[in-house]
């Protein structure tokens, strides 16, 4: 038996066969199965996403607590200390800044990090915060942070290594990402955490407009709802279209008898 039988309905299409009736039942079947699974991913990614605006929420407007040391490094990870609220004291090393370039809401500039050596030794790396092109001078230069000590407050965050278009080049003192372990070997630092600590805005209220600490970036966004919506809409879609094709075979059929 062909594909299609050769007898036309009243409409002009002939009933299809069971080859055809089958390449689409598995096409439908491929579909469908395709289209749950990837509603089923979102809503695991949908309860992700909550848990982590909820639990890094939690962390930010939490009271800040020492900053880690030395002897809790090996256990910094993302998941267990990223923007979590910190307070450090030491002294800044001014002839050690870096500047990182940057695009924010203000214009493009450069993050400003400065290593800040605290009482044991150890050193620290702090995004001072944001400031705009022309305030260090074309060698790179940047005005001196405060001098003695000073108590900082704000978010930890992980290294970022270099990116996949914009390389960091320690030779030209160019630097596109905060990648502490490349920072601290062309400072020449040692004894640096594997993190690097975002000021907030009151650690550099000293008058200055530059650098501006307090804008780190915490909002993330959250479209798996709309997503895995979209996916099971199209799964739901597929069903009514196979239902569609049976009750129009089930007719043709019907009426051929």
């Amino acid at each position: 038996m062909s594909d299609t039988d050769t007898s036309p309905n009243e409409n002009g299409r002939n009933v299809r066969g069971p080859l055809a009736l089958s390449l689409l039942a598995l096409l439908g079947l491929v579909l469908f199965v395709g289209f749950v699974a990837l509603g089923t991913w979102q809503v695991h990614r949908l309860a992700w996403k909550t848990a982590l605006i909820a639990h890094v929420n939690a962390r930010v407007h939490a009271p800040p607590v020492p900053a880690p040391g030395p002897a809790d490094w090996a256990g910094i990870t993302a998941a267990s200390a990223e923007y979590r609220h910190v307070r450090l004291s030491g002294t800044y090393l001014d002839d050690r800044q870096t500047r990182v370039w940057t695009a924010t809401d203000k214009g493009s500039g450069y993050w400003i990090l400065t290593p800040l050596r605290r009482d044991d030794g150890s050193i620290v790396l702090v995004n001072r915060g944001f400031a705009a092109e022309g305030w260090c001078d074309l060698k790179g230069h940047c005005p001196p942070p405060p001098t003695g000590e000073v108590t900082v407050t704000g978010l930890l965050r992980i290294s970022v290594p270099s990116g996949l278009f914009r390389h960091n080049d320690p030779t030209t003192d160019t630097w596109y990402t905060r990648d502490v372990s490349a920072i601290a070997k062309a400072r020449g630092l040692h004894d640096v955490a594997p993190y690097f600590v975002d000021a907030d805005a009151h650690s550099n209220a000293d008058g200055k407009p530059w650098p501006e600490g307090g804008m780190t970036v915490i909002h993330f966004p959250n479209h798996h709802l709309n997503y895995l919506i979209t996916w099971y809409i199209l799964a739901l879609m597929v069903l009514g279209a196979a239902g569609y094709v049976a009750r129009d075979e089930y007719r043709l059929r019907k009426r051929k008898k």
